[in-house]
């Protein structure tokens, strides 16, 4: 069973699957879903559409430069069936499979690596802008605890906002 890939998106193409478009010079082009065929004659550029894995490599969300991907190359050239190397050839996949995941996994993590801290300074700032949504501004009036540290720059607008 061969397995193409998709010209536009880079996705497997499963035999019986997808649309063929051949060139006026022979050039064959194969497409996983309509949707890719359709985006090649709008003449589209696959690394500017954001869903496609040319786009997710070229701006670093995916994996470029790795060993293993050098196993996943197509070659045409035709073995002579030997049981021990068959047997070898199943264990290094699952071997080299396990690895890819594992940096896949780690380079995720190194891209998410300031997200939450980032998320968290995002959250103090809108509760800090929108506290009187959360409790009401008496109260806070009457318990000062319930506040949270303003800048003397914030505190002196808000004094201002009182007295008119």
């Amino acid at each position: 069973m061969r397995l193409e890939k998709c010209w536009f998106c880079s996705s497997s193409i499963y035999p019986g699957h997808g649309i063929q478009f051949v060139r006026n010079d022979a050039k064959i082009f194969r497409f996983c879903r309509s949707k890719c065929h359709k985006n090649f004659k709008m003449k589209r550029n696959p690394r500017k559409v954001k869903w496609t894995k040319a786009y997710r490599r070229l701006h670093g969300k995916d994996m470029t430069q790795d060993s293993t991907f050098e196993f996943e190359r197509k070659r045409n050239r035709p073995e002579r069936y030997d049981r021990n190397l068959t047997e070898n050839t199943l264990k290094a996949i699952k071997k080299i499979d396990k690895i890819r995941v594992d940096r896949e996994d780690r380079h995720i993590a190194k891209r998410m690596k300031g997200k939450k801290a980032k998320e968290q300074r995002e959250a103090a700032k809108e509760l800090e802008q929108s506290i009187h949504m959360v409790k009401a501004p008496a109260a806070l009036n009457k318990e000062p605890s319930l506040t949270l540290p303003i800048k003397v720059s914030q505190k002196q607008s808000e004094e201002t906002r009182m007295e008119e």
